[in-house]
């Protein structure tokens, strides 16, 4: 198993000024801490489970491009990004740049976006959810053309593509790896299962239960179930300020182990504090890569 930072709260003591450099701060650190990915939302505004929408958000792709500079081993991907936001053909043209700018380290992660709140506010497409869905598997299928030498036209029901060209290609082989995030049992994890090679999940009570409907999936398109990355969203880290929180955070690790979860990302309490990565780094990642 894997360990990722996951950076959802852009709210910081220092506030704008300084948000640059404490981020390259925070990134650096848990790059040497040994954390193997780092993650941002893709929302323009904050989410209520986090903060109120006032609060400091970045937008996601200007800040992967930005981490890319400030580390050389963490991969980077948008944890997820909202298919609705952006056009196909630019989405596969901002991972291929993060891909190639990064030294091979960028995924895409992708979903059917949620928050029509945020999108009706700042006047971005939010069409029903069953579209969303249609729109998702398109871009999909997109990204995969782009990404090979095909550079043929791409007609489908919501989006048309005169040529895709798509100059560099990405340095990933065969492509940047796809994370399809969300657990929606008849389409989300069949999508995974069609083309994704990794899925994010929850570590909810009914988490076996996705995962063997996964499988089903697989098995229906003939795919190999342990192809797939099996992700979480795991809840905030929080050592505790001497690590008396770490037993606890290690013996759910493994029981999300023992269900093949391979790679857990998670906020950390007071991010811009190094002491909780230098904890975690020193007691979690050398026994999450044992599991």
């Amino acid at each position: 198993m894997r360990v990722g930072l996951h950076i959802a709260d852009f709210t910081w003591p220092g506030g704008p000024s300084t948000l640059a450099r404490d981020l390259r701060r925070v990134v650096t650190a848990a790059e040497d801490a040994g954390f193997a990915r780092v993650s941002v939302m893709d929302h323009v505004w904050q989410i209520g489970m986090i903060g109120p929408p006032e609060d400091a958000m970045l937008e996601a792709y200007t800040t992967l491009g930005y981490l890319a500079a400030c580390t050389s081993r963490v991969e980077l991907v948008s944890c997820v990004t909202a298919v609705v936001y952006r056009e196909p053909g630019l989405l596969a043209k901002l991972v291929s740049t993060l891909d190639v700018l990064s030294g091979g380290r960028a995924w895409l992660g992708i979903g059917a976006a949620w928050d029509e709140e945020e999108a009706r506010g700042l006047g971005l497409p939010f069409p029903p959810t069953a579209e969303r869905f249609e729109r998702l598997e398109e871009a999909l299928r997109i990204c995969l053309q782009m990404w090979s030498e095909d550079q043929g036209p791409f007609e489908g029901k919501h989006y048309r593509l005169g040529r895709t060209l798509n100059s560099p290609q990405p340095l990933s082989r065969p492509h940047p790896r796809i994370m399809i995030g969300g657990a929606g049992e008849k389409k989300t994890l069949r999508l995974v299962a069609r083309y994704a090679q990794a899925c994010n999940l929850f570590p909810t009570p009914d988490l076996a239960r996705k995962l063997d409907v996964l499988r089903e999936h697989c098995d229906a398109v003939g795919r190999d179930y342990d192809q797939i990355e099996k992700t979480v969203m795991f809840p905030p880290l929080d050592p505790g300020p001497d690590g008396e929180n770490v037993d606890a955070i290690l013996a759910e690790l493994r029981r999300l182990a023992r269900l093949g979860i391979s790679h857990v990302h998670s906020r950390v309490t007071d991010v811009v504090q190094i002491r909780p990565l230098e904890l975690l780094g020193e007691r979690v990642i050398p026994v999450a890569a044992e599991f």
